[in-house]
């Protein structure tokens, strides 16, 4: 399954057709969702029946993890048809919107359903739109997405009023990360969450809100125990310091847990989970990695061009099979370094390529040459076997 390419929603049915009733409570199915970091806005992971014929990026991941979570909960709640999970979705969607909503304004055209579900997860995800800027920029994922998950399950039981709804819970999630941020000192890594929770926001504008304890009063109205844990974890992933016990000792967090109907044990388990995905990630999350620029930029870039090389993998080999000197470079070079002679050729060839396939044209830029090894380290997935990632077989799609 490739979410950077068309038809991976059809794909997705036909992985999770042997696990559709995997789930019996939506407790399951959130503790999952927590260890892959899905509901701490941090996708490390997808849950392991989920395969993948690549190594999938951070904003894959989360798209993967969003439909997921929207599935199950939708499994959960009406034991229906796939195809009736996208009507109900796509409707769900349709009905949130509002003015501070651009990403159903932003629904590019399709014929079906599914094309149009997969425009509007990928603006879901995404924070910005440019794809440089995401290049650059290594916060690029939606910290928020778990929200549209509860919020469906919501839909699904009573759909009067979702709008506010929808405004309201974001309002409680943005409000209980911001006083729980300012009960602690805070740090570089601090201001970096902060940041993340705040370009996430769908529903509200932070430049509005005044962010007093008024909050406290609609905390305290009685709302589903998944919506009560879902903001306890947030408030605890917000207190977390790494190399710390203080965060245990949170009097904050203690004070909001038992506001909302939590035991001290409950709350220690909440923080306990936030501290083992740390130290089970720390080398992989992005806002905690202290990496010089340099490598920033090549670890962002190296994600971007695996992606464009995936996604053009069929006209790429076409591309090259018209060039069997270029093709025998390119062999060499995984083998051995290539002259200054033979490193020549394969750019100006490799350019002539690039221009043919607008969505590489990122190679052809000033300065794009620098992207070449990057490639040609990913040539040998160049192979037959993975050219289509998102095909069904034709038994699978019939039965």
């Amino acid at each position: 399954m490739n979410p950077s390419s068309s038809g991976w929603i059809s794909k997705f049915e036909s992985v999770i057709e042997e696990h559709q009733d995997k789930y019996t409570h939506f407790s399951e199915l959130y503790f999952d969702l927590k260890r892959t970091g899905f509901v701490y806005g941090i996708n490390t992971e997808v849950l392991p029946f989920i395969l993948s014929e690549h190594s999938l990026s951070e904003d894959e991941k989360a798209k993967i993890n969003l439909i997921t979570a929207l599935f199950y909960t939708y499994r959960l709640e009406r034991n229906s048809s796939f195809k009736a999970f996208l009507e109900d979705l796509f409707a769900f969607y349709d009905t949130l919107r509002i003015a501070q909503i651009s990403f159903l304004g932003k629904l590019l055209s399709g014929n079906t359903t599914i094309a149009k579900l997969e425009k509007l997860i990928d603006s879901r995800v995404y924070l910005e739109d440019n794809v440089i800027s995401k290049t650059f920029n290594s916060i690029i994922t939606n910290s928020l997405l778990f929200i549209d998950s509860l919020l469906f399950k919501r839909y699904l039981n009573n759909s009067v009023g979702i709008k506010s709804y929808a405004y309201n819970l974001e309002y409680l999630a943005i409000n209980v990360t911001y006083h729980a941020l300012n009960s602690k000192e805070k740090n570089r890594k601090d201001e970096k969450l902060a940041e993340l929770f705040g370009s996430s926001l769908s529903f509200i504008n932070p430049d509005t809100q005044s962010f007093d304890n008024s909050y406290k009063k609609l905390l305290l109205n009685k709302r589903p125990n998944c919506e009560n844990a879902y903001l306890l974890d947030m408030a605890c992933l917000t207190v977390w310091e790494d190399h710390s016990l203080d965060y245990k000792e949170s009097k904050f967090i203690f004070g909001i847990g038992k506001d909302i109907g939590f035991t001290k044990q409950t709350i220690l388990e909440s923080l306990e989970n936030v501290a083992d995905f740390f130290e089970k990630n720390a080398k992989t999350i992005p806002f905690l990695k202290e990496n010089n620029l340099a490598v920033q930029f090549y670890d962002s870039m190296s994600k971007v061009v695996n992606k464009l090389i995936l996604r053009n993998s069929k006209r790429l080999q076409k591309e090259l099979s018209e060039s069997a000197e270029l093709v025998s470079l390119l062999s060499k070079s995984t083998l051995r370094d290539l002259t200054k002679e033979e490193k020549k050729k394969v750019q100006n060839q490799l350019i002539d390529i690039f221009k043919s396939i607008p969505s590489l044209a990122i190679f052809i830029l000033p300065g794009g040459a620098v992207l070449l090894p990057i490639f040609i380290k990913l040539v040998p997935k160049l192979l037959p076997s993975s050219f289509d990632e998102n095909r069904v077989e034709k038994s699978k799609e019939n039965e």
